[in-house]
């Protein structure tokens, strides 16, 4: 199957760009093409001295921030996460930092019912013995390590200049007051010593103090349909970050009240979402799982540094084109601007609402869409 897709140019400003590769099945340059992609319309993967405002420092600790709580289509193409983090360690100036793929599967539900996974049988790969565990051993000479926060998503700690070196989650004591989640956010040291807090950054224990720059999180979730919210794309794939245990489901409860958007605003803001549409489940009102014979095989990887734009975009122009090429006519649970109650545009709009007010340029005005395109 495949969807048809046109270059746009924003109409008002402030406007937000999305880059798009057509014809990937992960395995290829399909990656390396959006970052050419990218630097051609001035958004810079790799900080070097000549593009000081690029994303990836040469001495950075990345998080790849993946979807495990699924096997089969259900988690982020592992062909993609490999592509990505060897564009990462063939940094122009030397990479000399670390990758961490990671994510939060809540120690409940999910393809094995006891939460996420990085080393699942049946991966969304060409080669689907690939899990992220594999991907991550493949890099022999690069610090490249996997960490599940599963096991530690019920264990309460304290900040590292509180004194606490503990790995665990750090939760507010108080629900936000709009959205009605306590937000949360892992606190760990990596298989190669070291300590990140998601919220403050790599810890220093010698100057005690945070180096915030030096923590990059790229956040690349598989496009698909959920049951309940409608889609799992950018912005819904943050409760891979919070611990729902601690706070007995309210998480997810919260994204229908735009709980996520608070989550991006009071820990961090991905520094790139990756959505990952080569395989895409684009049955109306199923999903999160997906099995390899409900997949539609799209070839699609998208990229902005604009979690709702890209998230409203890809629903519109992908997501909602696949499902009308399966004859599924009503999409009312797809589309983002449907403002009823609990629905995808709602949770959105709420979601955008809590990032406006703290001052990120986010959009999900269509005309403020920059879509720029390339194939394979």
């Amino acid at each position: 199957m495949s969807v048809s897709l046109n270059e746009i140019k924003a109409r008002e400003k402030p406007s937000s760009d999305i880059f798009v590769v057509n014809g990937s099945n992960g395995a290829d340059d399909g990656f390396m093409s959006l970052v050419s992609l990218m630097k051609r319309h001035g958004v810079n993967f790799y900080e070097t001295p000549d593009t000081p405002n690029g994303i990836i420092p040469s001495y950075g600790v990345v998080l790849v921030k993946v979807n495990s709580q699924w096997n089969e289509r259900g988690g982020t193409n592992t062909d993609l996460v490999k592509s990505i983090i060897m564009a990462v360690t063939k940094h122009p100036e030397s990479f000399s930092g670390e990758v961490v793929i990671v994510d939060n599967g809540q120690a409940q539900f999910g393809s094995t019912r006891r939460g996420g996974s990085m080393t699942y049988d049946e991966n969304n790969a060409l080669d689907t013995t690939q899990s992220n565990q594999v991907v991550a051993d493949s890099f022999k000479g690069d610090k490249v390590t996997t960490y599940l926060w599963d096991p530690i998503t019920t264990t309460r700690v304290k900040e590292y200049d509180e004194g606490d070196l503990n790995d665990g989650y750090i939760i507010d004591d108080d629900a936000d007051l709009e959205t009605g989640i306590r937000v949360s956010y892992p606190k760990f040291r990596t298989k190669h010593g070291s300590y990140i807090s998601f919220k403050e950054g790599v810890w220093d224990s010698n100057s005690k103090s945070y180096d915030s720059d030096k923590l990059i999180v790229l956040n690349v979730p598989v496009l698909k349909a959920h049951f309940i919210y409608g889609v799992t794309a950018c912005v819904k794939h943050y409760m891979g970050v919070v611990s729902d245990k601690l706070q007995s489901g309210g998480a997810h409860r919260s994204v229908r009240n735009g709980g996520m958007g608070t989550m991006m605003v009071k820990t961090r803001r991905p520094n790139l979402n990756i959505l990952d549409g080569i395989y895409v489940n684009s049955n109306c009102g199923g999903g999160p799982s997906c099995t390899y014979n409900n997949a539609n095989n799209l070839g699609l990887i998208m990229v902005s540094v604009d979690p709702v734009a890209l998230d409203v975009w890809a629903t519109e122009n992908v997501l909602m084109k696949a499902a009308r090429n399966q004859g599924i006519k009503d999409l009312s649970k797809f589309d983002p601007h449907n403002n009823e109650p609990g629905s995808h545009g709602e949770w959105m709009k709420k979601s955008l609402a809590q990032m406006e007010k703290a001052g990120l340029q986010v959009t999900n005005n269509p005309n403020r869409f920059n879509v720029y395109v390339t194939s394979l």
